[in-house]
C-alpha cells in the first residue's frame, strides 16, 4: 500500500493528508516500551528526520506544529548525526537530558557518525538517553507487536581495523542479515535506517544533487539488496533525494515482490530549505494482502544493486579511467580549445593534464575523421578476448549529416560555449534572448527517452542544468527547459531564461497549458521524479517542458505539431512579450555577431561552468 501524501513546500517536509490514531504496544529489545501502535491492520504513522546536529528546538517545534495540524504520530526516526558539538547544541541537549523539556513524540535515533559525538552514547547496545529519546544501538531489528520491522545500522563503514567507535564492520552487517534471511518466510523488512547512503542507488533512477563518485557505501548497498526494505532512509550528504521506486525481482524470471523506495533527507533547518522531514503511514508487511504488497507503480525501475554484468564492467572501467585521469593521463574525449574562440584566458581542466593546443586539435581531427568514435587501434580490438573490459556503449551513428554531433563538419563550432565529457553547451542560433542555450550530447542520440542514452550523458546534462540555474539566478532570471522529439535528428534541450520580474512559474505553466488547449493538445503534468523513458517508449514523438519548480509537462505528439510551439509560448505576451521572435529564422545574426555573443556568454558563464573545475 502506498500512502497518500501531500507536500508542504514551505517547510521542507512531507505530511499525511489524513490518518487514524492507533493504539497499542511496541516491543524494543524484548522489553515493552509504551508507544501508540495498533494490533490490527491500521497504518503506523511515522516521521523520519535527517541530520539533526543538535538543533532539537527547531526539530521538535516543527514536529509539534505538524502534530497539531494532522494528529499524533507514533514515532520519529532520526538518521545521520543527531547530536551537535556547538555550545548552543550542547545547551539544548541538556534541557532534554535533565527533563526540563520532553520530546513531543517517541524518538528513536542512530548512533554517532563521527568521533566527536561518540561521547553522547554511553552504550553500544542501545538505551534511553532522555525521556522519549532512545538510542537504537549499533545495529539490530526493531520489531513491534503490530508486525512493523525496522532494521538499522549506526555510523559509517569502517575503513580500517580496529574500527573506530562511530563505524560499523562487516561482522555487524553479517550479524544483522543472517538471522533475518535464514528464515524461508523472509520477504524483506518494512524500514531500513542507515546514516550512509548505499553506493550506486542512483543507477537506473533519477540523479541526486551530490557528487556520486564519492558518495555512499558499498557495504550499505549490499545490505540493502539483502534486506529488501520497503523504505530505506539515510542522511549525512546534506541533500534531499527521493529515488524512483525499484524492483526486488527480475521480471519474467522471478515471482513478483514488493518495491523499495530510497529517501535521503537533508539537515534540520538548512539554509537552502531542503526537505529534512518525511511523514508517511505504513501497514506492516506481515499484515498486507500479498497481491497488494507486490503491486508495481508505473515509475518503477530496475534494481540498482543488481546491475547486469555489462553495466558492472562499464562501471569498473569508469573507475579505472577516473583513477588514471587523476594521475594526469588524458581521457579519450574530444578537446576543443575554447580559448581560441576568444573566451576566457584561464587554463581549463577537470583534475587532469590537458593536451597541448596542437595535440587537442589533432585528437579532435582523428576523432572527427572516425565519425566521433574512438575505435580500437594497435591491437585494441583483441582486448576483450584477453579478458579486458568491454569499451563503454557508444551512441548510435546518424543516418546522414547531423548539425549537432560535435565531430560533424556541419557543427557551427563558434557557437560552442562549454564542453564536458559527454555533453556540450551551445548558444542557440537565433535565440529568444542573449542567454538562450542548448544542452546537447557530444555523441549522436535522438532524444532523452532513447534506451541507449547512457547514464553518464544524463548525469552531465543534469550538471549543466544545475549550473545554468545558478547562472540565471545570478542574473535575476528563472529558466525554462523544453525538448521536441519530433522531426528532429539529434537531442536538443532548449534552455531559455525568463526574468523573475516578468512573470511567475505558475504564469509560465498556465501559458503552456492555455496555448496547448487552443491547439487541441493536452499537456499532461508528470510526477516530479518520473523518467521520460518510462512514459515515452523509444520512437515516441513528444514535447516536454521542465519548469524551475521541477514541475514537468508532457505531450505525446499525434500529428501536425507546430515546430515552434515552445518558442511561441515563451515569446508570447504572457511570458517574454516578444512575439516577433517566435521564429528563430527571424532572429538570425551575422557570423561576427554570433561570435561576439558566444564569447560574451562564455565569459559570463565561466564562474558557473563545472568543466573549468580542477
Amino acid at each position: 500500500m502506498v500512502p497518500h501524501l501531500t507536500r508542504d513546500h514551505n517547510c521542507g517536509c512531507t505530511e499525511l493528508s489524513s490518518c487514524k490514531n492507533p493504539n497499542g504496544i511496541f516491543i524494543f529489545n524484548n522489553d515493552p516500551v509504551s508507544l501508540s501502535l495498533d494490533m490490527g491492520e491500521k497504518p503506523v504513522r511515522v516521521l523520519v528526520c535527517g541530520d539533526v546536529e543538535g538543533k532539537l528546538k527547531a526539530l521538535f517545534s516543527r514536529v509539534q506544529a505538524i502534530q497539531k495540524k494532522t494528529g499524533q504520530f507514533d514515532l520519529l526516526l532520526c538518521v545521520g548525526e543527531f547530536f551537535g558539538t556547538t555550545p548552543e547544541a550542547e545547551a539544548e541537549w541538556q534541557e532534554y537530558k535533565t527533563e526540563a523539556k520532553k520530546a513531543p513524540v517517541h524518538t528513536y535515533i542512530l548512533g554517532a557518525a563521527s568521533q566527536e559525538t561518540v561521547r553522547f552514547f554511553p552504550s553500544a547496545d542501545g538505551c534511553e538517553l532522555a525521556e522519549n529519546i532512545t538510542y537504537l544501538g549499533r545495529r539490530g531489528v526493531f520489531t513491534g507487536v503490530s508486525g512493523l520491522q525496522i532494521a538499522y545500522v549506526s555510523g559509517r563503514e569502517a575503513l580500517q581495523e580496529p574500527a573506530p567507535a562511530h563505524c560499523f564492520t562487516p561482522k555487524d552487517l553479517s550479524a544483522l542479515v543472517a538471522p533475518l534471511t535464514s528464515s524461508s518466510k523472509f520477504r524483506g523488512v518494512d524500514i531500513l535506517l542507515t546514516s550512509q547512503w548505499p553506493k550506486g542507488v542512483w543507477h537506473y533512477g533519477n540523479n541526486p544533487e551530490v557528487n556520486t563518485r564519492f558518495c555512499g557505501s558499498g557495504s550499505v548497498a549490499n545490505l540493502t539488496d539483502k534486506l529488501k526494505p520497503r523504505y530505506h532512509f539515510a542522511a549525512l550528504e546534506g541533500a534531499h533525494y527521493e529515488r524512483l521506486p525499484y524492483r526486488n525481482h527480475v521480471v519474467l524470471q522471478e515471482n513478483a515482490q514488493h518495491v523499495s523506495r530510497f529517501i535521503a533527507l537533508a539537515t534540520v533547518s538548512n539554509p537552502a530549505k531542503k526537505k529534512y522531514l518525511y511523514a508517511f503511514n505504513i501497514i506492516p508487511m506481515k499484515n498486507m494482502d500479498p497481491s497488494e504488497l507486490v503491486k508495481q507503480p508505473q515509475d518503477v525501475t530496475e534494481n540498482p544493486y543488481r546491475r547486469s554484468g555489462k553495466d558492472k564492467t562499464d562501471t569498473q572501467k569508469q573507475m579505472t579511467d577516473l583513477s588514471s585521469t587523476e594521475q594526469g593521463e588524458p581521457a579519450q574525449q574530444f578537446f576543443f580549445d575554447l580559448k581560441k574562440q576568444g573566451g576566457g584566458g584561464a587554463s581549463r581542466g577537470r583534475g587532469r593534464k590537458r593536451p597541448s593546443d596542437e595535440g587537442g586539435h589533432q585528437h579532435w581531427k582523428r576523432w572527427a575523421d572516425r565519425g566521433g568514435q574512438d575505435r580500437p587501434q594497435d591491437g585494441d580490438g583483441d582486448r576483450h578476448q584477453q579478458g579486458q573490459p568491454r569499451p563503454p556503449r557508444r551512441p548510435s551513428q546518424p543516418s546522414g549529416p547531423c548539425w549537432f554531433c560535435l565531430a560533424s563538419p556541419q557543427v557551427e563550432k563558434h557557437l560552442v560555449v562549454s564542453i564536458g565529457t559527454h555533453c556540450y553547451l551551445a548558444l542557440a542560433k537565433g535565440g529568444l534572448t542573449p542567454h538562450h542555450v542548448l544542452i546537447l550530447p557530444i555523441g549522436h542520440y535522438q532524444s532523452v527517452s532513447v534506451v541507449d542514452l547512457s547514464s553518464e550523458v544524463v548525469e552531465e546534462m543534469e550538471k549543466y542544468k544545475s549550473a545554468l540555474r545558478r547562472f540565471y539566478k545570478s542574473k535575476g532570471e528563472r529558466c525554462v527547459l523544453f525538448e521536441r522529439n519530433y522531426r528532429s535528428q539529434h537531442l536538443q534541450l532548449q534552455v531559455v531564461p525568463v526574468p523573475l520580474d516578468r512573470c511567475s512559474t505558475d504564469d509560465i505553466k498556465e501559458a503552456f497549458m492555455v496555448q496547448a488547449q487552443e491547439q487541441n493538445m493536452e499537456l499532461m503534468e508528470i510526477p516530479q521524479h518520473t523518467d521520460l523513458k518510462q512514459i515515452a517508449p523509444p520512437g515516441t514523438p513528444y514535447f516536454y517542458v521542465e519548469l524551475d519548480s521541477e514541475q514537468k509537462l508532457y505531450y505525446r505528439i499525434q500529428k501536425h505539431f507546430p515546430l515552434q510551439f515552445g518558442r511561441e509560448v515563451l515569446a508570447s505576451e504572457a511570458v517574454l512579450n516578444m512575439p516577433t521572435r517566435a521564429d528563430w529564422k527571424e532572429c538570425k545574426q551575422s557570423r561576427e555577431e554570433e561570435e561576439e555573443s558566444s564569447k560574451r556568454l562564455r565569459d559570463d558563464f565561466q564562474p558557473y561552468d563545472f568543466t573549468w573545475e580542477d
